[in-house]
């Protein structure tokens, strides 16, 4: 039975991670939790899977959290121990029981605790983008020094993973093998392509782009996620992130790595070969499937919970991604192309544009304005340590924040 810690235990992710583990309950056992502010879910999981260590975000939630335990647990059932914040993500991290790690807790909030996890060796399942986004090539190296393998939950990229199982990787000592996105640990792949369902504007006028609604925003036509992720879909900045995440986890090279719109999201991702053999998996747009797959790894398992019906896939779609409807796109190649700070700063600059968008502060098309404004003050910066990137992260913001305030005169739709 393997034990599971889940960093983002009562978001989108986290709950499915859980349905995957309630479906599967003699393969699987939950040792430690880490939410935010959401108690009344972190109660119910409490009582169903009984954690022995549980964080929260702040001292009073974790007050509040010892309060209503003590009437939800039965009688003598003992509490977990709690912990709150920086301290309890990295307590969760690294519970010496916890043989793979779910990092799913959105932002860069879960990026040191994460990271910590792959120091000591734990199978990290990773949903959280920031982490390889922010800090890839930090990250990268701590799990080849450990020896472990990051495996992906993100749809795409749990899509690569199974494709390319398909084929030859180079083994340590192999000519050209290396943890360096510059070379090929995939020598027979010429390229990935991930798909995107395009969002809830793939069709939307240029022109009314402008005056574009968080509801209509938030109207994404094949899947349900939180609101950061929803909205970064819209803007595809999302797939921008995916692009850096893939050149990390799969040591690929930029131009080896495109994008194409596919509104049915069905197929999550292709692998062209060498050859010109394309592999291509499909499934529905039901994230139990990669987290499973992830979970089990390196096994299959079972599952009654997700099927592929083939009754209803009457047809395929694909067309290109454009940059000018999707200027993220853009603003997220040319970041990992400079490296450094760059990409941190790309996600720093999305995650307080998007805010300051739900907020009513900023305007649709205020988004990929604040992110390319903060980019053209970012240095690129290379990265020593995590301490680098939480300081590069935390400017990026400031000036993410004075961005928006520049354009606080200007009218917002809602």
């Amino acid at each position: 039975m393997k034990k599971i810690s889940i960093l983002g235990s009562t978001g989108s992710i986290g709950r499915q991670t859980l349905k995957v583990v309630e479906a599967l309950p003699d393969r699987f056992q939950i040792v430690a939790l880490a939410a935010g502010n959401n108690l009344d879910e972190l109660v119910s999981q409490i009582t169903r899977h009984h954690p022995e260590v549980v964080s929260v975000a702040s001292p009073a939630l974790a007050d509040e959290l010892h309060r209503r335990l003590a009437t939800a647990l039965p009688p003598g059932h003992p509490e977990p121990e709690t912990h709150h914040g920086r301290e309890g993500m990295l307590a969760v991290a690294t519970h010496p029981d916890a043989e793979i790690v779910l990092s799913a807790a959105v932002g860069v909030v879960g990026l040191e605790a994460t990271y910590q996890a792959v120091r000591l060796g734990r199978t990290v399942a990773l949903s959280n983008k920031e982490v390889l986004v922010a800090a890839g090539e930090l990250v990268m190296a701590g799990a080849a020094k450990s020896g472990r393998e990051l495996l992906p939950v993100d749809s795409e990229h749990n899509a690569v993973h199974q494709c390319l199982r398909a084929g030859k990787r180079s083994q340590p000592g192999d000519a050209g093998s290396s943890s360096s996105p510059a070379t090929a640990l995939y020598p027979e792949v010429r390229r990935i392509v991930l798909t995107a369902s395009g969002g809830p504007f793939r069709k939307t006028p240029l022109a009314q782009l402008s005056h574009a609604t968080i509801d209509q925003a938030l109207a994404h036509p094949n899947w349900k996620m939180g609101n950061r992720i929803t909205i970064d879909s819209a803007t595809m900045m999302n797939k921008g992130f995916e692009i850096i995440e893939a050149r990390w986890l799969f040591g690929m090279r930029p131009d080896q790595i495109d994008v194409i719109i596919h509104p049915q999201s069905v197929i999550h991702s292709f692998v062209e070969l060498v050859d010109g053999a394309v592999l291509a998996q499909l499934a529905p747009p039901d994230m139990r499937m990669p987290i499973q797959y992830a979970l089990t790894y390196p096994d299959r398992v079972e599952s009654q919970q997700v099927q592929l019906d083939w009754a209803k896939l009457r047809r395929l779609d694909f067309e290109k991604a454009s940059t000018r409807r999707f200027p993220c796109l853009r603003l997220a190649r040319e970041a990992m192309k400079r490296g450094g700070a760059m990409p941190c700063a790309l996600n720093a600059a999305d995650e307080v544009a998007v805010a300051a968008f739900l907020d009513h502060r900023l305007p649709f098309l205020g988004i990929p304005e604040v992110v390319e404004a903060v980019l053209e003050k970012t240095p690129g910066t290379k990265f020593n340590s995590i301490e680098d990137v939480l300081a590069a992260d935390a400017e990026a913001r400031r000036q993410a924040h004075e961005a928006v305030s520049h354009r606080a005169s200007k009218p917002v739709s809602v």
